[in-house]
C-alpha cells in the first residue's frame, strides 16, 4: 500500500513539475522584454533597443511554427512561438509610435516604397505588420508546396532555430556601432541568458530535434558576448568625453 502511494505522490510531483515546465517555456521567453518596454515607455526614447531584434524573433517564430507541420516538436514550444509573435508585434509598436513622436520631421518612409535602404527603418508600425504578413504568406505556400521533401522541411526547422540563436547579434552590433550599451536594458539580457540557458536543457530533457538544442547553445553563447560588452563598455567607455558630460547632466535633472 505504501509503495502505490509514494507512486501515486511520485506521478503527481512529476505532472507538476512538467506543468511549471511548460508554462516557464511558453511565456519565459517573453518576460525579457518587460524592462525594457518600461524603459522606452518611461524614456520615451527606443534608440538602445534595436527593433532588428523584433525582426529576428518574428522570422524565427514563423518558420518554428510552419516546421511544425512537417515535424511534429512538443505543444508548449508551438505555443510559445505564438506569444513571442505577439509579444514582438507590441514591441515594434511601441519603438515605432516613440520614433515618430521625437522625429517629426523625418521623412515618412513605408513598406510599399520597396526601398531597401530603408527595409525595416520604415515609420509606421502598420508597414512592418504588413512586411510581416507578406513574409508569413510566402513562407507557408512555399512550405505547402515542399511539405513531402524531408530535406526542405529539416532545413525550415534549422533555420527557425538558427535565426533565434542570432537573436543577440543585432543587439550586439548596435552596443558595437554606439560603443555602449546605454539605453539597452541588461535585466533584458540577463534574462535572455538564464531563459536560453533553461530553454536548452528543456530541448535536451524532452529529445526535442537536434537542430534545437545545438542552436540553444549558440544562443548562449551570443548572450553572454553581451553581457562581457556591458563589462567592457561601463570599466572602459569609449564615447567622447563631452558626450559623456551631457548625458551626466540629462540623467542629473
Amino acid at each position: 500500500m505504501d509503495e502505490v502511494i509514494m507512486d501515486q505522490i511520485m506521478f503527481v510531483a512529476q505532472q507538476v513539475v512538467s506543468w511549471i515546465a511548460s508554462i516557464a517555456i511558453i511565456f519565459g521567453g517573453v518576460v525579457p522584454y518587460i524592462p525594457q518596454y518600461r524603459d522606452i515607455r518611461r524614456t520615451q526614447n527606443a534608440e538602445g533597443f534595436s527593433t532588428y531584434v523584433c525582426l529576428v524573433l518574428l522570422v524565427a517564430n514563423i518558420l518554428r511554427i510552419l516546421f511544425r507541420f512537417g515535424r511534429y516538436f512538443e505543444t508548449p514550444l508551438l505555443w510559445q512561438s505564438i506569444i513571442m509573435i505577439i509579444t514582438m508585434l507590441i514591441m515594434l509598436n511601441l519603438c515605432t509610435s516613440v520614433r515618430m513622436a521625437t522625429e517629426l520631421n523625418t521623412k515618412r518612409r513605408s513598406f510599399t516604397d520597396f526601398d531597401w535602404n530603408y527595409f525595416w527603418s520604415w515609420t509606421r508600425f502598420v508597414d512592418y505588420l504588413q512586411c510581416v504578413l507578406a513574409f508569413t504568406v510566402l513562407a507557408a505556400y512555399m512550405t505547402y508546396l515542399l511539405l513531402d521533401s524531408v530535406l526542405f522541411v529539416e532545413s525550415l526547422g534549422f533555420l527557425a532555430v538558427f535565426t533565434e540563436a542570432m537573436l543577440g547579434t543585432p543587439q550586439l552590433y548596435c552596443n558595437y556601432q554606439n560603443k555602449s550599451t546605454e539605453g539597452m536594458s541588461i535585466k533584458m539580457v540577463l534574462m535572455w541568458t538564464s531563459g536560453d540557458t533553461f530553454k536548452t536543457g528543456y530541448f535536451l530533457l524532452t529529445q526535442a530535434p537536434v537542430q534545437f538544442w545545438i542552436c540553444g547553445f549558440l544562443q548562449v553563447c551570443v548572450d553572454f558576448a553581451i553581457l562581457f560588452q556591458v563589462y567592457y563598455y561601463s570599466r572602459y567607455p569609449q564615447k567622447p568625453i563631452s558626450h559623456i558630460t551631457h548625458t551626466t547632466s540629462a540623467k542629473a535633472l
